[in-house]
């Protein structure tokens, strides 16, 4: 009997190849064989969760799994758009798993998490795009871990009226969409997504609720030139975003979007400049970083940047 394996992206089959570029010296990941690596991958595995550190690939699994940061990734390991970047799963996503809200809140218990980060895969096939299980895992975190910090990674919603309310209602301490890259892009990065789209999500959570914490973040080496990088800055301040991320596109595989080019890391430090100097509460910009790479730093740093700022404008 043979048996038969699932093409880890079966939707990119047919799509030219690209070959990967070498990575250079100045992107190296972590490694670390920690216990404090093993006991995170324990907790997870024991609660049956997803994360998008392992679904996405992400550089950094080493370094936080062994600070006992994980990142969880919500409503299944299949998404249901196919964005170029991405290493997570497309196709047919499984049934919503009615007890998941209570497994992430008892591993964020277990991990004593400081502040959680919580994100999901798409799931265009939900009417609400799942927008109302998204506000029971922040309900059911919260209530065992009263004095954790959620910080929420979400879908755009595209098409599903205004369904991202119940989640705002939900009150996350930081509610993060990232709008990934420059518009001219779109079609080919995020053909099932909408950049003005994006944008007013944003705006509208920052138009809701003001004390929230907004945050998007971008990545480069996709083929953006940096007057593009420029107006997607504007635009983020247009819509309040509080937040900056800025981090090397590394691409998957042969079958993902092809790699521009690598960033130097001086370039990353311009780039932080830039975005300061619009205004961003917080700029976190390197070759390595990415939407949860130490949010929990991130996000006291937010804390207190914002009662800096209310301090000045009382005195003035």
């Amino acid at each position: 009997m043979v048996t038969k394996i699932r093409p880890r992206h079966p939707e990119k089959v047919n799509k030219p190849i690209n070959p990967i570029k070498k990575k250079p010296n100045w992107i190296r990941s972590k490694i670390s064989n920690s216990k404090e690596f093993f006991l995170t991958k324990t907790i997870v595995n024991q609660n049956n969760l997803v994360t998008v550190c392992q679904e996405a690939n992400c550089p950094n699994i080493t370094e936080c799994w062994s600070k006992r940061h994980a990142t969880f990734l919500i409503m299944g390991d299949t998404c249901t758009r196919a964005c170029a970047f991405c290493d997570v799963i497309t196709g047919k996503p499984k049934s919503l798993d009615p007890f998941e809200p209570y497994k992430i809140a008892n591993a964020v218990n277990k991990l004593n998490l400081k502040h959680a980060v919580i994100t999901s895969v798409d799931r265009d096939d939900l009417n609400d795009g799942g927008a109302n299980h998204f506000s029971k895992v922040i309900f059911e975190t919260r209530k065992l871990n009263p004095s954790t910090t959620i910080e929420v990674l979400t879908p755009d919603f595209l098409r599903k009226g205004e369904s991202y309310k119940k989640l705002v209602e939900a009150l996350p301490d930081v509610f993060n969409h990232n709008i990934e890259t420059v518009p001219s892009l779109y079609r080919q990065v995020r053909p099932g997504s909408r950049y003005f789209a994006s944008l007013e999500l944003l705006k509208n959570v920052k138009i809701i609720n003001k004390n929230i914490f907004t945050k998007s973040g971008i990545m480069v080496g996709l083929g953006e030139n940096k007057d593009e990088i420029m107006q997607v800055m504007d635009d983020l301040r247009s819509a309040d975003v509080d937040f900056l991320t800025i981090g090397q596109y590394l691409q998957p595989s042969a079958k993902h979007h092809p790699l521009d080019r690598y960033y130097k890391p001086e370039e990353f430090d311009e780039l932080k400049s830039k975005a300061e100097s619009k205004g961003f509460l917080l700029v976190s910009s390197s070759p390595l970083t990415r939407s949860s790479y130490h949010a929990d730093e991130d996000f006291a740093v937010l804390q207190k940047n914002r009662i800096n700022q209310f301090n000045a404008q009382s005195i003035s």
